[in-house]
């Protein structure tokens, strides 16, 4: 049996699926604190009557992960995954309810887009699986975990390391389309998470010349690497290169060619914790930051964070006490997911996807470095973690579509 059956049960069934979404963002979710018990509780209310297998796995009884399986023809394995946790919100700043509402064809609410909508519509996918008795061409494995939104280790993390996400590609439902653009996310870059501290000389605040001012040092050593790293074109190998074209030609319309440009071919470094003084007439004697520095796909981060330990180390008076990092990963544009993904989404939509690298990185690295290929689809909106965050009845649609009819796609993609 085809996939247009499925595809047939979604198109007939979308008030349902609208419901579905409100009945899950009607659950608060948000992380912190992260209990995901009851949302769970309904997902597993809403596969009981269907002939799927269900498993919750928990390290964290708040916080539990669903894992559902339908057996296919071969022995192949296609992942979902979606998280079920939100960002909190501040229901006075909403002018409609953050725990679901519908408004025409428009569904609001906290996860409406990231990403509860797009999990009503792999539960949907589901349903179609099931209610038209279709076995897919593939064994398919559905992960709906918890944890994400904080990068906790109770969702995915805990699942790789038990062994339970064995599969050959991986889909999530993150959305990646906005304003109009459609595109499947195959890469992401990595990250250089800094914590600085600098010492001074104390001094009253009417003599500063007296004293050293550790904020000032502080500063000034984030401004040489700003000076000397951000500055420096990043080395990015040929097989990067078509995904930073794209992605350049996709983020233009919304921050301007350039600086699209700049973003993956430069790194990015952003100050985003400054602290330090006692009071306005003092010169302060120690001062901290923290430092976001992100490079493309591709680029040799352990090299870059070699050479920026030299630099902290020419800084007087600074000094580097924690460091995190991640190396980017990416898939390359022309495999069997990828293509299968950007494919199956064109035929949905009737538009143009683009294949982009995302601007952060997440859930789709730690798959990637576990050795499952993966990319980010989700038909969605950008009013991710905004207030008013809304999705399209029309996307929720296109998301289960595309999910129910991708089985198929990366079927007849992947060599035999």
């Amino acid at each position: 049996m085809s996939d247009a059956v499925p595809a047939e049960y979604v198109r007939d069934h979308r008030e349902e699926l609208t419901d579905l979404a409100l009945d899950l963002l009607a659950i608060d979710t948000s992380n912190p604190p992260g209990d995901t018990r009851e949302i769970v509780d309904a997902v597993e209310r809403f596969l009981d009557p269907l002939p799927v297998a269900v498993e919750r796995v928990a390290v964290d009884p708040a916080k539990p992960n669903l894992l559902v399986r339908i057996p296919g023809e071969s022995d192949r394995t296609l992942l979902y995954n979606g998280h079920l946790d939100t960002v909190p919100f501040d229901a006075e700043a909403w002018t409609h309810d953050p725990l679901g509402e519908r408004v025409g064809d428009r569904v609001y609410g906290r996860g409406a887009t990231d990403m509860k909508g797009a999990v009503a519509s792999l539960l949907f996918a589901i349903r179609a699986f099931a209610a038209t008795d279709t076995e897919p061409p593939v064994d398919l494995l559905f992960a709906f975990v918890s944890d994400e939104e904080v990068g906790g280790d109770a969702g995915l993390p805990a699942l790789l390391e038990a062994g339970r996400l064995d599969a050959d590609a991986c889909v999530i439902g993150e959305p990646t389309c906005e304003a109009g653009r459609h595109s499947v996310t195959i890469a992401d870059r990595g990250s250089i998470w800094l914590t600085l501290e600098a010492t001074g000389e104390g001094a009253h605040g009417s003599r500063p010349a007296l004293g050293v001012n550790a904020i000032d040092r502080l500063y000034d050593a984030v401004e040489t690497l700003r000076d000397r790293f951000g500055s420096e074109r990043l080395d990015i190998g040929a097989d990067v290169e078509p995904i930073v074209e794209e992605s350049v030609e996709y983020y233009a319309p919304a921050m301007g060619e350039e600086t699209a440009r700049e973003l993956f071919r430069y790194p990015s470094i952003n100050l985003g914790v400054l602290e330090g003084g006692d009071a306005v007439n003092s010169v302060p004697v120690s001062a901290r930051a923290e430092v976001d520095i992100r490079l493309t796909a591709g680029v040799r981060t352990r090299d870059v964070l070699s050479r920026i330990r030299a630099c902290v180390a020419d800084c007087e008076g600074i000094s580097l006490t924690d460091v995190s990092w991640s190396v980017g990963t990416a898939e390359a544009p022309d495999s069997p997911l990828v293509e299968a993904v950007a494919s199956t989404a064109t035929e949905v939509t009737g538009d143009r996807v683009f294949k982009r690298s995302a601007t952060g990185g997440g859930d789709a690295k730690t798959l990637r470095n576990a050795g499952i290929p993966t990319v980010e689809f989700a038909l969605g909106t950008d009013t991710v973690h905004a207030a008013d965050e809304y999705v399209p009845i029309d996307a929720l649609a296109g998301n289960a579509l595309v999910y129910a009819r991708l089985p198929s796609a990366w079927a007849s993609a992947v060599p035999q």
